[in-house]
């Protein structure tokens, strides 16, 4: 299931708007941050969604100028692929554990010195969704907006957690 397809037909469940309008909406909502969002991809997914009849133009323009509005079909599709998305369990591919797969291909102070950046942007990255999340709950962002970066604040920190306690394995040799 496409991320960028749920997204787009969501934010067009209740308003006519265009490409720009999309990207917007998306960028209050944070996308960037937790569903990995190319906004490049926006006009292109818009396009396709009305040749498959899931949405229609109901304002021409050139340049990404013209307004979508998500049809009875889209409509459809997208309670399809949000129910989909509630109850199918599919893992989480991170490029870290691939990474991870291949530890013992570092030598030590490579992998001690992967681990302390990686911990330190880790770190951040668990501040940093703490101040999104101050931010947003200022605005007034819809309290299923802070569930969602409250999620990805946990996975975070459960990979921080995981780090802080590799490291001094690494150190006793324990790891790889």
């Amino acid at each position: 299931m496409s991320s960028m397809r749920v997204l787009i037909l969501g934010v067009l469940l209740n308003d006519p708007m265009n490409g720009y309008g999309v990207r917007r909406r998306l960028e209050g909502m944070s996308a960037d941050v937790w569903a990995s969002v190319a906004y490049g991809s926006i006009y292109h997914g818009l396009g396709k969604m009305a040749d498959e009849g899931l949405l229609e133009i109901v304002e021409g323009g050139k340049g990404g100028k013209g307004v979508y509005a998500i049809t009875e079909a889209g409509r459809e599709e997208f309670q399809r692929l949000l129910l989909k998305a509630w109850h199918e369990v599919r893992p989480i591919i991170d490029p870290f554990q691939v990474a991870l797969t291949f530890m013992d291909k570092l030598e030590k102070q490579e992998l001690l010195s992967a681990l302390h950046g990686r911990m330190a942007q880790l770190k951040m990255g668990v501040e940093t969704m703490g101040h999104i999340m101050d931010v947003k709950h200022h605005h007034s962002a819809p309290r299923h907006i802070r569930e969602n970066l409250l999620l990805t604040r946990a996975m975070l920190q459960a990979q921080l957690d995981w780090v802080e306690k590799a490291i001094p394995r690494v150190e006793a040799d324990e790891l790889p």
